[in-house]
């Protein structure tokens, strides 16, 4: 009796890998996400994943590429995400090369105005992994947070004085 049941479950396990035969059958069977991704186009940027509709290709650069959906639902918010991400990367390019140079000219630059250096005891810019934030003046973050509250609302000032002729990132700033 054991062994009967044993070998009924193996055999039901196996047809479930085997295709139905729908030569007889009155209706026809189909998978929804198949055909969903027949009518959906897909992304050039990860071939196996559908292509968001919000990413048309008429923004440079666009390969149909937001796995997440961080774009959002709409265009007003994809132009909004494309020049946050243009504005990080470009910080991003400037941290590359302020970063060394920090480390090199601190200590000159530190001497010239006769204050103490901020790198920490190993010669390495001041972070949250090096260590050493504590050197940083309090006044020196509000002077950071100041200065980017001004460039941010100088970008919104343009993108609403140009209106549709405003392209994302074009904040009149380009330091190469």
């Amino acid at each position: 009796m054991k062994t009967c049941i044993i070998l009924s479950s193996i055999i039901a396990s196996a047809a479930a890998f085997v295709a139905p035969n729908n030569k007889n059958a009155s209706f026809k069977t189909s998978s929804t996400a198949m055909n969903a991704e027949k009518q959906q186009k897909m992304s050039k940027a990860l071939p196996f994943a559908p292509c968001p509709k919000i990413l048309d290709g008429s923004m440079p650069g666009d390969a149909g590429f937001d796995p997440f959906g961080f774009g959002g639902a709409d265009k007003a918010s994809l132009t909004y995400m494309r020049e946050a991400e243009i504005k990080h990367a470009r910080l991003a390019m400037l941290a590359v090369v302020g970063w060394p140079l920090a480390e090199l000219w601190d200590k000159k630059i530190a001497s010239f105005f006769g204050v103490s250096d901020a790198l920490t005891s190993t010669g390495a810019s001041p972070s949250l992994l090096n260590g050493g934030l504590d050197k940083i003046e309090p006044e020196y973050w509000v002077i950071v947070v100041a200065l980017a509250a001004l460039f941010e609302n100088e970008s919104k000032c343009t993108r609403e004085e140009k209106g549709k002729k405003y392209i994302p990132g074009d904040c009149g700033f380009d330091p190469l």
